[in-house]
């Protein structure tokens, strides 16, 4: 069995991972905001998995057992790291959530994590505006919750290898031996949300990674399982508010 690594104090700091690239399951006595600038980033608990893009960051709450995934077309992702004192809880939140990085508390994040370490004014005023953004900041449906039920747990593990597989729950639970009624009740008894809300979940995770290593949107959409482009754009704007174009790496020059 993997030892899950203790860190006391989570640390504040920008560091660089490479496409792919992991941290592996760890945990701190203080809370965190974790921030990527640009690709996607991922933070799976025991639970689940929460999803950010570029315009999202994730709290994890202290003593949270935790892992961070990175997902980019090319160069190294800057990752952002913002430890807070498990006594400030500005959001008031016991499991990790996705909130909306908007410009300003962008700025506010990639200055906190750059500037001196020190306990001047000047970064305890820095501190408690980066707090006021975080409790003014939406939250986010970016979740994806990792079944228990063994056979949820095996239908949803054929769905997480082929996000495009449109068969039915029925058709899925003939696979997995168990009824469509169910499959249906434990997707809501264990995981809060139903078949199509979890598989959509899913898809929009995968097209997100996809996205971020610079697939082109009419192939993120048949991958993933919409039948068109204007399907997948439709749903993808309902849920992010904007087109998935965004999330595509600008090509590089040179």
């Amino acid at each position: 069995m993997t030892e899950i690594r203790h860190e006391p104090t989570a640390p504040t700091r920008a560091q660089w991972l490479a496409p792919g690239a992991a941290i592996d399951a760890h945990r701190h006595d203080d809370h965190q905001i974790v921030y990527a600038g640009r690709g996607v980033l991922a933070v799976t608990t025991s639970t689940g998995t929460w999803i950010a893009p570029g315009n999202r960051a994730i709290w994890v709450p202290a003593g949270t057992v935790h892992a961070h995934q990175a997902h980019q077309a090319h160069g190294e992702l800057e990752l952002h790291l913002v430890g807070l004192p498990a006594r400030d809880n500005p959001l008031g939140l016991d499991e990790p959530t996705v909130l909306t990085v908007g410009p300003l508390l962008r700025e506010l994040i990639l200055a906190y994590t750059h500037t001196p370490h020190d306990e001047s004014p000047e970064r305890g005023r820095l501190r408690a505006v980066l707090l006021d953004q975080l409790r003014a900041s939406p939250q986010q449906p970016l979740h994806l919750p990792t079944p228990t039920a063994p056979q949820l747990r095996a239908v949803c593990g054929i769905l997480r290898t082929n996000p495009a597989d449109d068969r039915t729950l029925a058709a899925l639970g003939r696979e997995v031996g168990a009824s469509d009624r169910t499959l249906s009740r434990l997707f809501k008894a264990d995981l809060g949300m139903t078949f199509p809300q979890w598989r959509t979940q899913l898809r929009l995770y995968h097209a997100l990674v996809l996205l971020a290593e610079n697939t082109l949107v009419t192939t993120v959409a048949h991958l993933c399982g919409w039948s068109s482009a204007s399907a997948f754009i439709d749903v993808f704007r309902r849920a992010f508010g904007h087109t998935p174009g965004i999330h595509r790496p600008r090509r590089q020059t040179g």
